[in-house]
């Protein structure tokens, strides 16, 4: 093994797929993970097995030079929570769905954040499933919230919103006792525009950059609450750079003037991606073809509750949507998704669980804590692909009572065929 091998992988940790143990890896175990990590001579692909190698994406691997994680939040509702640690920095991105996932989060946190201090919170948008974490319940005279249980070194969120609810009134109480205390606070328009000690670019380590990217909703309103989110990218500039994106709920057309801003001869065009968050838990309004085409991701997730009927009846819009899939199949098969709702029991199971994708050098690694089967090759995708008869009308795969077609639930992109 050459030195620079050793260099690459000591420090590593393996997830136990399933369990979502880790351990971390001496010299010794190297010749061993090297040996697991040779690529597949099986012809089948579709379904890796752990430790495998597909270019440079190493499955069930965790690295330590950056990792963004996303997490599950205990219930079976959609909502978003991203954690990140750069070196001994920590960021938290949201942190819903409901004030209950707090207690979630903080057992999740606390394998990670050893010092209590998130040095970085970003609340990309007002909504529930976006902020109720860092409320949490009241527990006498004293809440269990993500912002009243860590210390928090700066807090970013944004510049404008249309709500009224109680949980904002609770969020803008959460965020003021912390800046009683020495929280510094910025709007995304004060980083974006550099003003009022806020900066578009945070220097995070030697090796990882976090820069607040334009929104033009950072500027003017919009009758949709979810063009108000805050926008973000980091880089990693190690053997090779990386790109990690993130875009809160951001709508079509907050995606669309983005998109724009970023291909004015005026500005550096937004780069292709190693990660991206799926905008709007894979709304069939984000995850637009402007966007996607410039950032191009190799690996997507998406914060849902697959299947769940949460905010419609109409199952062609439920999370994540058809829509969605069709787009980013262009890019990657490498899609995966939290939880998946189970319509039987009116609950939630695991589909890939925490996603914790990671970098270090030219390697990426990814991990879950239940299993790392993509999208495209899950039951819950399969089971309802649309097949075409012979007159040319889509049918369900199954037949129903008396023969008759259930409707299909999704339509296999033909980039994933």
């Amino acid at each position: 093994m050459t030195n620079k091998t050793k260099k690459i992988l000591n420090g590593l940790t393996i997830s136990a797929i399933g369990l979502g143990v880790g351990l971390t890896l001496t010299s010794c175990d190297l010749d061993g993970l090297l040996s697991s990590l040779q690529p597949s001579s099986s012809s089948d692909n579709q379904t890796q097995k752990p430790g495998q190698i597909d270019g440079d994406i190493h499955e069930s691997i965790i690295y330590d030079d950056f990792q963004i994680h996303s997490l599950e939040l205990g219930n079976e509702y959609a909502g978003d929570c991203t954690y990140i640690k750069a070196g001994d920095v920590d960021i938290l991105i949201d942190a819903g769905s409901r004030k209950g996932s707090a207690t979630t989060i903080k057992k999740y946190l606390d394998k990670y954040v050893t010092d209590g201090k998130l040095e970085y919170v970003i609340a990309t948008h007002a909504h529930q499933d976006h902020i109720a974490a860092f409320v949490g319940n009241k527990k006498g005279n004293t809440r269990d919230g993500i912002l009243y249980q860590y210390e928090v070194g700066t807090i970013i969120d944004f510049n404008y919103t249309n709500s009224t609810a109680q949980i904002y009134e609770d969020y803008l109480d959460a965020r003021d006792n912390l800046i009683s205390k020495g929280t510094k606070h910025y709007t995304a328009g004060d980083c974006f525009n550099n003003k009022n000690g806020a900066a578009q670019t945070y220097h995070l380590t030697d090796l990882v950059d976090m820069q607040i990217l334009y929104n033009k909703y950072y500027y003017e309103t919009s009758s949709d609450e979810n063009n108000y989110s805050v926008v973000t990218l980091f880089t990693y500039k190690g053997e090779t750079e990386r790109n990690f994106f993130l875009s809160g709920d951001l709508e079509k057309e907050g995606e669309e003037a983005l998109a724009e801003y970023y291909s004015r001869n005026d500005t550096p065009t937004l780069p292709k991606v190693t990660y991206y968050k799926a905008g709007h838990h894979g709304s069939k309004t984000s995850s637009n073809a402007e966007l996607l085409e410039m950032i191009q991701p190799e690996i997507v997730t998406v914060c849902c509750c697959a299947g769940n009927k949460e905010y419609t009846q109409n199952i062609d819009n439920t999370f994540p949507t058809q829509d969605m899939i069709d787009r980013v199949a262009k890019y990657t098969d490498r899609v995966y998704v939290t939880s998946l709702f189970d319509e039987i029991t009116d609950d939630y199971a695991s589909m890939n669980g925490d996603i914790i994708v990671s970098v270090s050098g030219k390697n990426i690694g990814i991990s879950t804590t239940n299993n790392l089967t993509k999208l495209k090759d899950t039951e819950w995708f399969n089971e309802l692909i649309w097949v075409i008869d012979v007159k040319g009308e889509a049918q369900s795969s199954t037949e129903g009572t008396a023969g008759a077609y259930q409707r299909p639930r999704r339509i296999m992109p033909e980039e994933w065929k």
